[in-house]
């Protein structure tokens, strides 16, 4: 009898600490590239879509959301352990309204950047647009204590540099690496200042991934005739840049009141898990689940693409950018119980 009660004292301080916690955070909301876009670009005109099947296979009800991978991604997972629903819908999804986005919503948009030269897509803008209709359907003093208290995800930058630096002349042509490194700084600092005047405090910045070690960079260099090896010096400049971040991160804590902004640094977890793939339950880690594995996203990763593999969960890659859901899921949960659940 007492090991009962004492088993049940436990479980309801248990189930009070959960509750608390997620009081702390009543909605979860996502800025951000294809890493985390749930699926506003399948109504934004642009070719960088992934609505369609074999993506989302094994998100709920085996649905192609418009995310990048062949499930959830890193803030569907983020919004689980916070008690909140298992997924953030997309902000410009028509199968939601406002009573969802209440407790999270999505404004990631697919090859997006800070620089805007990355991406013209203005997310702040549906931002604006959301407190508008949130302060409508709840009234100014509850829907500002969840724009206060909401967790607040960014997860941008990959795109400045792979999609943009390294794939434009504009901008190579004006900065050295370490030059343009500081030029998204600033940006990313610009990007927190505003979100924070509009009533954001619990703020996370992603850092950068160990983005030569991607399976297109892999596969480029291999046909190259360099084996199949990471760029290392894209992962040197995702190493400086985060480095950099961290920097960012203390500037803002000082220089903004109230707020709390952290550093969410996927770097060395991703790069563990794609050098020893064994260790995490994967079987493949230099090629992607999705067609050849080598080259393949968007369009060209489609339900009559050859080679597709049957089990996503034994590859750390999607896509020949993107994460699978597993990789995804064992990303977030070492990004909560690292620095996210401090909030």
């Amino acid at each position: 009898m007492a090991v009962l009660l004492t088993y049940l004292v436990l479980a309801h301080l248990l189930l009070s600490l959960a509750a608390t916690a997620a009081a702390k955070v009543p909605a979860v909301i996502v800025f951000g590239d294809s890493s985390v876009d749930a699926g506003n670009n399948n109504v934004i005109s642009t070719v960088l879509k992934s609505n369609f099947a074999p993506y989302g296979r094994d998100f709920y009800g085996g649905r192609a959301t418009g995310r990048f991978s062949n499930g959830r991604v890193p803030s569907d997972f983020i919004s689980e352990a916070f008690g909140l629903r298992p997924f953030v819908p997309a902000y410009l999804d028509p199968m939601y309204n406002i009573s969802d986005f209440a407790v999270g919503v999505n404004f990631a948009s697919a090859g997006t950047g800070f620089d805007n030269a990355t991406s013209d897509v203005l997310e702040v803008e549906y931002y604006k647009d959301y407190q508008t209709k949130l302060r409508a359907y709840l009234g100014d003093q509850k829907a500002n204590t969840i724009l206060t208290e909401s967790l607040y995800l960014t997860s941008l930058g990959t795109n400045d540099f792979m999609e943009n630096y390294y794939t434009m002349p504009g901008r190579r042509s004006r900065y050295t690496i370490d030059q343009f490194q500081d030029f998204i700084l600033g940006l990313a600092e610009n990007f927190v200042k505003e979100i924070y005047g509009l009533g954001a405090r619990k703020i996370s910045l992603a850092g950068l991934p160990p983005m030569g070690c991607l399976p297109l960079e892999r596969a480029t260099n291999f046909l190259g005739g360099s084996g199949d090896t990471c760029t290392e010096t894209y992962n040197n400049v995702a190493l400086g840049f985060n480095v950099k971040m961290t920097g960012l991160v203390a500037k803002l804590n000082e220089e903004l009141p109230g707020a709390k902004v952290v550093f969410s640094n996927p770097y060395f977890i991703f790069l563990q898990i794609i050098r020893r793939p064994s260790f995490y339950g994967f079987d493949v880690s230099s090629v992607a689940c999705c067609a050849t594995g080598m080259f393949e996203m968007g369009y060209m990763c489609n339900r009559y693409t050859a080679f597709t593999c049957t089990d996503a969960s034994k590859y750390v890659f999607w896509d020949a950018f993107h994460p699978t859901e597993k990789t995804n899921s064992i990303i977030s949960d070492h990004l909560v119980k690292h620095v996210l659940g401090g909030f």
